[in-house]
């Protein structure tokens, strides 16, 4: 299920009257407009609220196909959006202070998620505040739309004051649009029409400035056309709507919710399987300290520590140095090489998301690690951002803020390696050792002197194979999340 497109489409039934049933027994939307306007007009006389100002500039002249831009229920009308409006303006340009006290609501505190916060906002100075009249100051129901910025522009949202928490007021910085309506009409039912595909259509349309800044002038929402429902049924769209998003909300937490219950337990899988519990063991495998000393006589077994009672037998503990052939140092020779860094990877898939091919001459001087295919880079630096993939290639440069572990074939397996450096076990583990602020990170000897959980080699195909199977399942469910 696309919950965006659903979200639209419920937007789209409501601002063309087909959400919830007509009432002939509603007052007309005719009789609304003009109460709205003998308001207004009050309103303008007692000084309360200005009478709008036309723009001149050229491009806030709207563009419309036809006279109106698509047919309403009978008892609705056409009518401009200023024309609804006791306020609609873009803010101003604030002077700014350290002192926080003043909040100024800029586009950033439009959120991409659909709310709005006063965390990323900065501070009016002091002085300044009798340049802002009360006006300027946002009340529940303002519609505040971004209105400058390519990919920020046309972003609407609506001002609840349960965000001002102990601040006194906050005022809009100039590449806010504050629409405040008259009492009459429900400022949810013109947020759903700005919101909807036709409302944000519109306002693409209309955007002037470059490619790097577009702009929507006031005047563009002052002229827009909007169809105005009798305020009954304003009231019966909006709370349709609410009742269908917190329908949606619900969907959407249970995707979140599924997502972290998928990461969990790909997460407890792998804790399973380097603790011997995912398959059964073997007595006649060949146990992985006899493996070990067959094939490296200098490792140091270390299966009879303090810590073996909580292995299966035929299991061992085994340091880094003793599973890992050396890391190799090497330069770019060729022309161009294929180069792997921190950017490289991606660390929510835990993935090499694209090989660098850079120009030799322009080689980073990190660029040393050499690697081969199935070799796994686990980055020291951050190592709690688990910036850990397996290399597909071979020949390929790493930097050396990776460690790379090029598992003995005759002892590790290749995906083994790869599951066992993902572990909690092996990230967390290994984030003890940190040290440094800016960039706090472990060394080569923190790895080399680790001590692995090293099952024996034919149980480890055997891991290998039920985490592949169990991962399938969870990665189709992953998939159907993401595409839906």
């Amino acid at each position: 299920m696309d919950t965006k497109k659903l979200r639209q489409k419920i937007l789209d039934l409501a601002i063309h009257g087909k959400l919830v049933p007509q009432d002939p027994n509603d007052e007309s939307a005719s009789v609304l407009l003009e109460r709205i306007r003998a308001e207004k007009e009050r309103l303008i006389k007692e000084e309360k609220i200005k009478r709008s100002r036309k723009s001149a500039k050229t491009s806030d002249t709207p563009h419309y196909p036809q006279d109106v831009p698509f047919e309403v229920p009978e008892g609705w009308e056409w009518v401009t959006i200023g024309k609804l409006c006791s306020f609609l303006s873009r803010g101003k340009s604030p002077k700014y202070s350290e002192e926080r006290k003043y909040p100024v609501f800029a586009q950033k505190c439009n959120l991409y998620d659909g709310d709005i916060s006063l965390e990323q906002a900065r501070f009016l100075d002091p002085e300044t505040i009798s340049k802002w009249s009360d006006e300027y100051k946002l009340i529940d129901g303002d519609i505040l739309v971004n209105s400058t910025g390519t990919g920020t522009v046309g972003r609407t949202r609506l001002f609840h004051s349960d965000i001002l928490g102990d601040y006194p007021f906050v005022v809009p910085d100039s590449h806010i649009s504050v629409v405040r309506t008259l009492e009459e009409i429900e400022s949810k039912f013109v947020l759903a029409f700005l919101s909807s595909d036709y409302g944000q259509t519109y306002i693409e349309d209309n955007l002037a400035g470059s490619t790097n800044q577009k702009e929507l002038y006031i005047g563009i929402l002052e002229n827009m056309q909007f169809p105005l429902p009798p305020h009954e049924e304003q009231l019966r769209i909006v709370t349709a709507v609410d009742k269908w998003f917190a329908l949606i909300d619900t969907i959407d937490q249970g995707k979140v919710d599924l997502q972290t219950a998928i990461k969990q337990t790909k997460s407890k899988i792998l804790d399973l399987a380097i603790h011997g519990k995912l398959v059964p063991q073997d007595p006649n495998d060949e146990p992985a300290s006899e493996l070990l000393k067959r094939i490296n006589p200098k490792a140091q077994i270390t299966c009879d520590n303090e810590h073996s009672e909580k292995l299966p037998q035929n299991w061992t503990l085994a340091k880094g140095k003793n599973i890992f052939a050396p890391m190799k140092s090497t330069k770019p020779k060729d022309k161009e090489f294929q180069y792997i860094d921190i950017d490289s990877i991606d660390n929510r898939r835990q993935i090499i998301r694209k090989i660098k091919t850079i120009q030799t001459k322009n080689a980073p001087s990190r660029a040393s690690r050499f690697t081969q295919k199935n070799d796994v880079v686990f980055s020291m630096v951050r190592p709690y951002l688990r910036n850990i993939a397996k290399v597909a290639n071979d020949n390929c440069i790493a930097s050396t803020g990776f460690y790379v572990c090029s598992s003995i074939p005759q002892i590790l397996n290749s995906d083994y390696c790869y599951y066992l450096m993902t572990s909690d076990y092996v990230v967390n583990g290994l984030n003890q050792f940190m040290k440094g602020d800016n960039s706090p990170s472990i060394n080569k000897g923190h790895i080399d002197n680790w001590l692995f959980a090293l099952p024996p080699l034919v149980e480890q195909q055997r891991i290998v194979q039920k985490i592949e199977t169990l991962f399938s399942v969870l990665d189709n469910i992953q998939e159907a999340l993401e595409v839906s």
